[in-house]
């Protein structure tokens, strides 16, 4: 009987181990904190495609980042994110994908391919900003260099030689550029000459019998003129005037048609113009006007349209946006806002976006119906697109401005007809208008999540304030832009170029959103307009928050809360617990801050213990008839600056921490000495 369950137990240990190792293993992957599997996808389309000694198939299995460190070999990681492909003398065979398999490593830092037998073009390096090195030498590359190379804004070193590269050298102007070697190739043509590439020496260009220039002190030879004779000359010369005298002539018949043609276009047109909008030029006669079409309608291939996404919508054509009249709405980083008046009565948003990257027109019509495809309450609508001579996006308007308005404007387009002033705003607005901002932008996360920052642009002017009825609603709007922008301008142009990790050189990840969100959330809890207060301060505050925390560790917490709201004596416990919220959505620690979906979850966990209480955050003012605009009942206040927080402990409570009934912050008043 006992050698029985001995027998019985060394059987399950054999077949248990291995099995509760696997769990393990699966326990620790999915206590990750973060997962890319499109990383992973490229990886496993150059494991598919290339043939090696080092038994990729057989090491490329599971996920390739755990936290920093990978399993994979070649493969280095940070965060949970691919910043290392190295496979160097690995005996590589083959051709890389033809897609670009690489695009979505967009944290990547070094590539090595170098000492192999690759063959085909040179891998696609488009969109990753963050590329420092570079080494595909000793292969057997072809094709030529692939221009958006140039385009890397990082790049340190790049080493192409000692293959059967042809083509030109493409203008290399990156300053962070220290060692480029394109020697033993096929290459042709002038080497352009900058003060990037003139640093370089004779050896990075050596052994490319056909090119020439400064570098390698070969000057590129210019053909001589054709000797011809003195009749040859004569003939020409007549020649030249028989077509001078043929060109005049059609000159001024050209002349005198379009003269024509721009009389009966006038006589047609200024009756409509005398009826146009007055308040405004024309769409076609805003500043910096380029046309929306092709002058040569004729080729199919450059006529013009505008791509719609709701078929229900009206549509119109390029004609009809430069018939319309235009008001520019906006000057900003990324470029002009107007808002045009169809002749038809209808008002659309038009941005014409400015420093775009050089994608072409086949990326930028994939990236635009990808975001014009979404659909959410709480986004502002694309309906459509322009992508010829210049990147046009056209929203849908909304007419009642933008959160940054209704905030700190004294005129906002919302509070027409309500006197000189802007009106109180009230907490229960406020309060609505923060969860349907999270909501949107809990969307975009789900949506993009290819998006390394999918809002990127997110801030108080970018929320736009719908009313219906006496309700209002949050719709955002600028975002999904950044990959389409020109990699030197992509961050610092937008709202994420504002954060600590930004400053601090780190990668930005979806979390730069969450920042920006805090940061708008403190502005509707505090009433600060976030650039006056880090402009005022004289450099005591880097940004809002940062002075709500001084607040915080002096205890002066109400001071942070806006005058307006003071008065909503109920919902004071509200207040304190989102200013915390905020604070954690600030922290300067990326990882540390919470995803929008925690974010929600809070919100609604707060919402459900003030039902439970009797005590709903959706309760109406009785001081007003309108919910939304409260104006302050004539009531002494108390004076609260002569008083101070004695402990104000909420701050170390977590989530997982609020208990079944609705907790109070305890926070004790004590008059100052």
């Amino acid at each position: 009987m006992g050698y029985s369950a001995l027998k019985n137990a060394i059987i399950f240990m054999y077949f248990a181990v291995p099995l509760l190792g696997r769990i393990g293993v699966v326990m620790s992957i999915g206590q990750d904190d973060e997962y890319f599997p499109e990383e992973r996808d490229g990886l496993l389309q150059l494991r598919d495609f290339i043939n090696s000694t080092s038994n990729l198939h057989g090491n490329w299995t599971g996920p390739p980042c755990h936290k920093n460190s990978s399993r994979w070999a070649g493969i280095g990681c940070r965060n949970g994110h691919i910043i290392q492909l190295v496979l160097e003398g690995n005996q590589l065979t083959g051709s890389l994908p033809q897609t670009p398999f690489l695009g979505k490593m967009t944290f990547l830092r070094k590539l090595s391919f170098r000492n192999n037998s690759i063959r085909g073009p040179l891998p696609s390096l488009k969109n990753l900003l963050y590329l420092e090195q570079v080494f595909l030498s000793r292969n057997s590359f072809s094709g030529s260099i692939p221009s958006e190379y140039t385009d890397l804004p990082r790049l340190t070193k790049l080493e192409l030689q000692h293959n059967s590269l042809t083509g030109s050298i493409p203008p290399f102007d990156q300053p962070t550029l220290t060692t480029l070697n394109v020697s033993h190739n096929r290459l042709a043509g002038r080497i352009p000459s900058n003060q990037v590439l003139d640093r370089f020496p004779k050896s990075s260009f050596d052994h490319n019998s056909a090119l020439c220039g400064k570098p390698l002190g070969i000057p590129c030879s210019v053909p001589p003129p054709h000797l011809r004779s003195p009749a040859a000359k004569t003939k020409g010369i007549r020649g030249i005037w028989r077509f001078v005298l043929i060109a005049a002539c059609a000159a001024g018949l050209v002349a005198f048609l379009v003269m024509l043609v721009f009389l009966c276009y006038y006589r047609k047109v200024r009756g409509k113009d005398a009826k146009g909008d007055q308040s405004g030029k024309g769409f076609a006669g805003v500043e910096e006007k380029k046309r929306y079409r092709s002058e040569n309608a004729d080729d199919p291939e450059r006529m013009v349209k505008l791509e719609f996404f709701d078929k229900k919508r009206p549509v119109f054509d390029s004609d009809d946006l430069l018939r319309a009249s235009a008001q520019v709405m906006g000057k900003g980083k990324l470029g002009t806002t107007y808002r045009a008046t169809l002749e038809s009565g209808s008002v659309v948003v038009v941005k014409r976006l400015k420093e775009m990257s050089a994608w072409s027109n086949k990326d930028f019509v994939q990236q635009m119906q990808q975001l014009g495809s979404m659909r959410h309450e709480n986004l502002a609508e694309i309906i459509s697109f322009y992508y010829e001579e210049e990147k046009l996006v056209i929203y849908e308007f909304i007419p009642n401005g933008s959160l940054f308005e209704l905030l700190h404007d004294r005129c906002s387009s919302v509070i027409d007809n309500r006197g000189v002033g802007r009106v109180p705003l009230n907490w229960t607005a406020r309060l609505s208008i923060i969860k349907e901002i999270a909501e949107g932008l809990a969307f975009l996360h789900q949506s993009l999540p290819y998006h390394r920052v999918p809002h990127a642009n997110l801030k108080s002017s970018n929320v736009l304030i719908q009313r219906d009825g006496l309700k209002l609603h949050s719709k955002l709007t600028g975002f999904g832009l950044l990959p389409i922008l020109a990699p030197q301008k992509s961050f610092e142009n937008l709202a994420v170029g504002k954060t600590p990790e930004f400053s601090q050189g780190k990668n930005l990840t979806y979390k730069a959103d969450v920042y920006c969100f805090g940061i708008i959330l403190l502005e509707v809890i505090t009433g600060k307009n976030p650039d006056e207060m880090s402009r005022g301060s004289g450099g005591m505050f880097d940004d809002l928050s940062d002075w709500v925390r001084s607040a915080v560790n002096s205890d002066c917490l109400t001071d942070v809360l806006d005058v307006e709201i003071l008065s909503a004596r109920e919902d004071r416990d509200d207040m304190l617990r989102l200013v915390e919220m905020a604070l954690e959505c600030t922290d300067v620690t990326p990882a540390k801050r919470p995803k929008m979906s925690e974010f929600l979850r809070r919100i609604e966990e707060m919402e459900q213990l003030n039902k439970q209480t009797g005590d709903a955050i959706t309760r109406p003012t009785p001081v007003s008839s309108d919910p939304v605009f409260q104006i302050q009942p004539d009531i002494e206040e108390p004076n609260l600056a002569g008083f101070h927080f004695e402990e104000a402990s909420f701050l170390e409570t977590s989530p997982q921490q609020i208990a079944p009934r609705r907790p109070r912050l305890n926070y004790v008043f004590k008059r100052n000495p």
